[in-house]
């Protein structure tokens, strides 16, 4: 007998009255991971083959999760004990530290992505409002043991209320991250995209409202990508040796199929079909970006605001979803369905998984 947090897919079906389902080939199971914590916003899943474990985060919240299916240990720590210095900050300093640590300053530590770092064993590259870091974890203890800044994006006056969404790194290790407005519901367009590598930051697009899902092909020449007020995912052509993008093209609109919400986090399969979380939408969607505005598969899930996927488990074929209980209209979402984090099994395919930060 399913434990309960299995949830039958026709009874989420049914509770949601969701348009016809689409799955070819695919039988899925959706599973409510009952020991992970629920999230104000879950971001950033990120499957680590070496530890076999699930990282992810908590923008909210200030969170760095940890999640070990194997023996269902799920650990975190809160990154609200340090101030970041901007520059600004450093060229006002006395100190010339370019790090505070210990009381801090009002304003929250808003956590996006986390990225271990390849070689270096408990260190892992994490967003800090605008700035990147890395930190030192266990991966088992409540806090974070050292705390180093690399850069700093969007240092001009009108745009330091930015932060980062969105990130991770490429097939060569190079970290790609994108910015989003203070505001990005009031027409918004402050965000851009950067590559990050040897401490020095790339800025590839602007005027992105919310810049969200990146994604690449086995053959290393496409990258897709999200700017989620556009509803729209994006294909480019992709230079993985000198980190550059071209020719960008519009390969899915959300409006097109009716599917209310707005896209947001992604990743890819081994038969290159996108896997794309669908933000006030309780559902994620299957694409395949090889032909324009096709869409193979909706699963729903039983939460409202899907941030983002990644595959994992010991065969890579498991497909984690996180959520959270964020909403920017004022309506009320009640964990634990709300904000929780899901493992959906059964789709009949397999993914990559997440690549290590080289610096």
């Amino acid at each position: 007998m399913p434990s309960p947090g299995f949830v039958p897919i026709l009874t989420i079906l049914t509770i949601l009255n969701t348009p016809t389902l689409i799955i070819h080939n695919v039988n899925p199971t959706v599973e409510r991971l009952e020991e992970i914590s629920t999230t104000e916003l879950g971001e950033g899943p990120h499957w680590d083959v070496e530890t076999q474990s699930l990282y992810f985060v908590d923008l909210f919240g200030q969170a760095i999760h940890r999640y070990v299916p194997a023996t269902r240990q799920h650990t975190k720590a809160v990154l609200d004990t340090f101030t970041v210095l901007t520059e600004a900050d450093y060229r006002n300093s006395l100190t010339g530290d370019r790090l505070i640590q210990g009381p801090k300053r009002s304003g929250k530590n808003l956590i996006s992505l986390i990225l271990p770092v390849r070689g270096q064993k408990d260190r892992f590259v994490v967003s800090v409002n605008r700035t990147l870091v890395i930190v030192t974890w266990d991966g088992v203890s409540d806090i974070v043991t050292n705390v180093e800044k690399i850069i700093e994006v969007d240092t001009e006056t009108e745009l330091i209320s930015n932060r980062f969404n969105d990130g991770k790194c490429d097939p060569s290790g190079r970290i790609w991250a994108g910015t989003i407005g203070e505001d990005p519901t009031n027409i918004n367009i402050a965000g851009s995209l950067f590559s990050i590598e040897y401490g020095r930051a790339v800025q590839h697009l602007r005027q992105i409202q919310i810049s969200n899902g990146l994604a690449w092909n086995e053959q290393l020449q496409k990258m897709y990508y999200i700017d989620s007020f556009t509803r729209s995912v994006y294909e480019f052509d992709f230079d993985i040796i000198n980190g550059r993008i071209y020719n960008g093209q519009t390969i899915f609109n959300l409006t097109n199929h009716n599917i209310e919400g707005f896209p947001d986090g992604m990743t890819i399969d081994v038969d290159g079909n996108l896997w794309v979380a669908v933000f006030s939408g309780y559902r994620v969607i299957k694409i395949d970006p090889r032909q324009p505005e096709t869409l193979l598969a909706t699963i729903p899930i039983p939460a409202k605001q899907i941030s983002s996927v990644a595959f994992g488990g010991p065969n890579l074929d498991e497909l984690y979803v996180t959520s959270g209980t964020f909403t920017t209209d004022g309506e009320v979402l009640y964990p634990p369905e709300h904000g929780g984090t899901y493992r959906v099994t059964g789709l009949n395919t397999r993914g990559y998984p997440g690549v290590s930060a080289v610096l």
